[in-house]
């Protein structure tokens, strides 16, 4: 009767060999993230600067085409939120408001899920990363955008993206 236990044994640590990294042992600015479709990639890089006004600087990738658009998550106060931005094609350099509002495509409340379900803002990027990411309205947003069309954008994404891979 030796021999099953050594077996299951050799599974169990087969199986653990395998399993993906956890968002909790990855930073959040190293987080990449898929939608459910497999149409979006949510790939978070660090910031490096300690003077920057963003916590989190992320790509929005929409697989299947070239378009790759610019994300940053803010923290706002009174009350406390993380606040993101999503932008295509924006002005380099000195850009007026109207020029930001022109290139923005989506903004609005950025929350991190845990494995529970339990939801709260957005860590900063030297924070643990969060299971889930999500950016509510974001489909619509992208439908309604200048991102969407024949050769481009074809299938919004889902509000909720899940961690893929940790960035190193």
């Amino acid at each position: 009767m030796g021999q099953p236990s050594i077996t299951i044994a050799a599974i169990v640590l087969a199986s653990l060999c395998g399993q993906p990294l956890l968002a909790a042992e990855c930073k959040q600015a190293n987080a990449v993230y898929a939608d459910r479709d497999g149409a979006y990639e949510l790939r978070f890089s660090p910031i490096n600067s300690p003077a920057a006004a963003a916590s989190n600087q992320f790509k929005l990738n929409v697989l299947k085409t070239a378009l790759v658009l610019d994300g940053y998550v803010m923290p706002s106060e009174d009350p406390v939120r993380s606040i993101g931005m999503v932008m295509f094609h924006c002005p380099d350099g000195d850009a007026t408001g109207a020029d930001l509002e022109a290139c923005t495509i989506w903004q609005g409340m950025v929350y991190g899920m845990n494995a529970r379900g339990e939801m709260d803002n957005l860590q900063p990027e030297a924070g643990n990363a969060a299971d889930k990411v999500v950016l509510p309205g974001i489909g619509p947003a992208i439908r309604a955008s200048s991102v969407w069309g024949e050769g481009k954008a074809s299938l919004a994404p889902w509000d909720v993206l899940d961690f893929k891979e940790c960035a190193k």
